[in-house]
């Protein structure tokens, strides 16, 4: 909800495509920079309680944006960028301690139906929330978003002190440089994981068409904020149709080539995107992306967890969102950076082109990758 909200504010005060990118940068850079420290804390201290501080400040950053909605244009765009680069921290601090939380909640025969069924729940909340986003913005304007996104974060901070979890804290770790940065080294390592989740960063990073959707709502499908609610969810229907496909149906064989193949559909949506003036081909242009994308998030994310040791899914956790992050983020800021110079259209489906070469070359790069058949059978060398 919070997000088309500031979309659609900064690119309705701006009118420029550019701006869309900045909204991105300013919550990538903070995340990026607390990343070792982020998956340090997240091996070291309660996992829980991190969350817990993080949407405590996400729950003062909505009541921010309230209150910078009712301020004057000149003061309120920054205002903004302000907030954002507060929500981009708490989202970096927060993010390798949840991806490392789940292995503690289920046992590990249970694992890949968790990672399905989390990802469903988080995907109704994708679909239901852009939308309801629009819908109160275009009839009550963005602080009424600002209030239901305060009300709600509150009952987040609520629901996590209310959390259990099996987690050994891991205090005998030291504080040196070596252990902060940990996680690069094993990464880089196991080169199956390096190769999954760089997958990700460089297909999403060129592919994504996300913050430009604003400018294909007001000036190529003349939609309003109801329509832009409606194309952020598509993505997330398309989602969670295939989240729940794999919850009853897990993926048996031939992971690997799944994941390339369903990367390489994601660019072809994309581009199917950027070449449409019509709302309904649109909406199922973004859906098909959205359910390539799952498949591929669903293999990336289990054979990260499933084949790290638990003293050490912090920092792994902290390097893969620091590629999730830079994937969606830093790839908004490059989507407004590359409108602005070649227009709105010809940046997406350069994006995704851009998207069907790195598959082809990550096959070149990563045949143990390409080669990955179960998830379970991943052989991850120390």
């Amino acid at each position: 909800m919070q997000g088309v909200a500031v979309a659609w504010q900064v690119y309705s005060f701006t009118g420029k495509a550019v701006h869309l990118g900045y909204v991105g940068l300013a919550q990538f850079l903070p995340a990026f920079l607390l990343a070792p420290v982020s998956g340090h804390a997240a091996d070291r201290f309660d996992r829980r309680l991190i969350l817990v501080a993080c949407h405590g400040l996400l729950t003062l950053a909505a009541l921010a944006l309230f209150l910078g909605s009712k301020a004057p244009i000149g003061l309120a765009v920054p205002l903004i960028y302000g907030v954002l680069v507060l929500i981009g921290a708490a989202r970096g601090m927060s993010g390798p301690a949840a991806q490392a939380l789940v292995p503690n909640l289920v046992p590990t025969s249970h694992f890949q139906n968790a990672v399905a069924w989390s990802s469903s729940v988080w995907q109704v909340a994708v679909v239901i929330g852009p939308a309801v986003g629009g819908f109160y913005y275009g009839v009550r304007g963005p602080s009424s978003v600002y209030v239901a996104s305060f009300v709600l974060e509150a009952l987040t901070v609520i629901v996590l002190l209310g959390q259990r979890s099996h987690h050994d804290l891991h205090k005998k770790m030291g504080r040196s440089l070596t252990d902060v940065v940990a996680g690069v080294r094993y990464v880089w390592k196991q080169r199956i994981i390096f190769g999954a989740i760089s997958l990700d960063l460089f297909a999403v990073l060129f592919g994504g068409a996300v913050a430009l959707l604003p400018v294909f709502a007001r000036d190529i499908l003349h939609t309003g904020p109801r329509g832009l609610g409606l194309l952020r969810s598509a993505p997330a229907v398309g989602a969670i149709l295939v989240a729940i496909f794999l919850a009853y149906r897990p993926l048996r064989r031939r992971a690997g080539v799944v994941m390339l193949g369903c990367v390489a559909l994601f660019g072809v949506a994309t581009i199917a995107f950027g070449l449409s003036h019509d709302f309904t081909l649109s909406l199922l242009a973004l859906g098909l992306a959205g359910a390539a994308d799952m498949v591929s998030v669903f293999i990336r994310h289990t054979l990260v967890l499933l084949n790290t040791p638990d003293e050490m899914r912090g920092r792994v956790a902290a390097v893969s969102h620091v590629f999730i992050g830079a994937s969606n983020e830093l790839g908004e800021f490059e989507s407004g950076f590359t409108a602005a110079w070649f227009g709105t259209v010809p940046a997406v489906i350069v994006g995704g082109l851009g998207t069907l070469g790195v598959v082809a070359l990550w096959m070149w790069l990563f045949p143990p990758l390409r080669d990955v058949d179960k998830l379970t059978d991943v052989a991850v060398r120390a």
